[in-house]
């Protein structure tokens, strides 16, 4: 089933199930009034909305024309947002771009932040940029919603936590990075609120796609306008999303309704670090890697960051060319209080 949170003015918005092909949805709030409700007590209300979503599509309950830009990101705020770095080409290329070098067990062991989950960004937000000397950046990612998961959970334990997949765009502040790594603490103000897809889908939903740990489709970024990125996300991820979820609950229990991230979908080409789309490759799903690419053949990067006035769209679609989980879709504006 496919899930949603529709604006209504409170925090959390109203939670509503989703046809299959994104045109209609059915209220849910008398079965949970927000998906963080239906997270806390899952195995009771899962099948309560799966019969809601059946019958909508049975056309036999009342429904409602389903708009992506009257969504909030599924979880609108979670209790707690944890992204990794699964695609290792993606951090050995932006390593690389501020001069660190990438230790060798980057390849076994997952790196993760924990970014702010406060308020996310609906998916079609805008983007506010207080200053472009902060580098504003998207990054194209695939992201689950899990439910609790005991402290020391193995990776197989870990995948029968997962509860729904979505898409994200998890922003980056390119100028600011460099400066807080130095300071030690890791990433805060370099790491502005993430949008997530409009609709979030339970793992069924995607079919073979979904192998339990990874999802085998593109995940498709253009930038104002134009194709940028269309790498495969099931392709060079190193770890698994039961893996993520792992090394997350190591020393801690995971809650429902924490969010884990994929980090950023790249890939490889022939062993290098692939090409852009203008020159037949998969292209990239962020701007940092670009220009690091652009670096190492030109001596210096030629793509600017974001600034006011540009898009970003980030989509991923079924084998018949559906979209699955709607688009997310922002313009960078100008940030003034």
């Amino acid at each position: 089933m496919k899930l949603a949170s529709l604006k209504n003015g409170r925090r959390d918005g109203r939670l509503v199930v989703v046809s299959k092909d994104l045109a209609w949805c059915a209220d849910a709030t008398h079965i949970a009034p927000t998906l963080q409700a239906a997270l806390d007590n899952w195995d009771v209300i899962a099948p309560k909305l799966e019969t809601l979503s059946d019958e909508l599509h049975r056309e036999t309950i009342p429904r409602e024309r389903f708009h992506e830009h009257e969504a909030l990101s599924p979880l609108p705020r979670a209790y707690q947002w944890a992204d990794g770095s699964a695609y290792v080409n993606h951090v050995e290329l932006v390593r690389k771009a501020r001069g660190a070098e990438m230790p060798d067990s980057f390849w076994t062991d997952p790196l993760m932040y924990q970014g702010g989950s406060d308020a996310f960004l609906a998916p079609r937000d805008p983007i506010p940029l207080g200053n472009d000397a902060w580098g504003l950046d998207f990054e194209a990612e695939v992201a689950v919603i899990t439910g609790d998961a005991p402290m020391g959970c193995t990776a197989d334990e870990a995948a029968k936590a997962i509860r729904l997949v979505m898409i994200c765009n998890d922003v980056s502040l390119r100028g600011l990075i460099p400066g807080e790594l130095a300071k030690g603490f890791g990433f805060f103000q370099s790491k502005p609120p993430t949008a997530f897809s409009p609709v979030a889908v339970t793992p069924d939903e995607l079919g073979a796609a979904w192998d339990g740990a990874r999802l085998h489709l593109p995940l498709r970024s253009q930038y104002n306008g134009k194709l940028f990125g269309e790498p495969d996300a099931g392709v060079d991820m190193t770890f698994g999303f039961p893996e993520l979820i792992a090394h997350l609950a190591k020393t801690r229990p995971v809650t429902a309704g924490t969010i884990v991230g994929s980090g950023t979908v790249s890939n490889k080409l022939d062993g290098g670090p692939g090409k852009p789309v203008s020159e037949g490759g998969k292209g990239y799903s962020c701007i940092a890697e670009i220009r690091m690419i652009e670096t190492i053949n030109d001596g210096k990067p030629k793509t600017p960051f974001m600034k006011p006035g540009d898009t970003v769209r980030i989509d991923m679609r079924d084998k018949s060319g559906k979209s699955i989980f709607g688009a997310i879709e922002q313009d960078v504006v100008r940030y003034a209080r």
